[in-house]
């Protein structure tokens, strides 16, 4: 009867609220990043907009971690991708000014696309190498200028609540760049809304932030030995997501 009650409320009341709220986020963030200051307006109006959402369908967010996070550094966040929620718990709660590194379908995705391009957000093209690593010299050029950038390694949802293999990418830019990765456990969002729901469900949701490891130097590496480092540090992050969310 209260998962009734939760849907009724979701499509009658929540739904509109999120879709108007939607709707002035992409605009104003558009306007925003037309008329100056990208790093403001895509990081400010989504803050706000996830965290409305999260507090429209009643979502209890814990945060763990954020002694860990230095308000003077850059990182490269890591984190694994359990639902389409696992973007308002990193925009809304992790309290840090980043860009996405997101797939390029989103930029299909109508006002959305328009206002993360606006923002200065980069789209990852795998469509062909040389199209990928016009995508990662962009996102080094954000990095480089000391802005943090959030990245979903997985590359996209999970089907069955575990986490997949991590892509290399996010992993290379932190070893070329030397700059330290912030490992982000997200726990709960897949039983919010997996890949295969069609609308929300009350759950807890847990983001732990992790301590950041900083990047091994490749300087004076074989190109064989630089792969194997960037594949060890990909596993190291790996185990330590991995590991919290068995604990939760």
């Amino acid at each position: 009867m209260i998962r009734i009650l939760y849907i009724i409320y979701e499509i009658f009341i929540a739904l509109p609220i999120i879709l108007v709220a939607t709707i002035l986020t992409a605009l104003t963030t558009t306007v925003g990043g037309v008329l100056g200051n990208q790093d403001f307006w895509g990081y400010y109006p989504g803050m706000i907009w996830s965290r409305i959402i999260c507090t429209v369908l009643f979502l209890p967010v814990h945060v763990k971690g954020k002694e860990n996070i230095s308000k003077d550094s850059a990182y490269i966040i890591v984190a694994n991708h359990q639902s389409m929620f696992d973007v308002f718990m990193i925009y809304g709660y992790l309290g840090i000014k980043f860009k996405w590194l997101m797939k390029k379908e989103l930029a299909q995705i109508p006002l959305v696309g328009t206002a993360c391009t606006k923002a200065g957000f980069i789209y990852i093209d795998r469509s062909s190498k040389m199209k990928s690593h016009a995508s990662m010299a962009r996102a080094s050029e954000i990095l480089r200028r000391g802005m943090s950038m959030a990245i979903f390694p997985e590359g996209t949802r999970t089907d069955d609540g575990q986490m997949g293999k991590f892509k290399k990418g996010a992993f290379q830019l932190a070893r070329d760049l030397q700059i330290p990765i912030l490992p982000v456990t997200i726990n709960g969002t897949f039983q919010v809304m997996s890949r295969h729901a069609i609308v929300p469900s009350w759950y807890r949701t847990v983001i732990t932030i992790h301590r950041p490891i900083e990047p091994k130097n490749s300087e004076g590496l074989t190109e064989a030995e630089t792969n194997a480092l960037t594949r060890q540090i990909a596993s190291d992050v790996a185990e330590i997501i991995g590991s919290a969310l068995e604990r939760n």
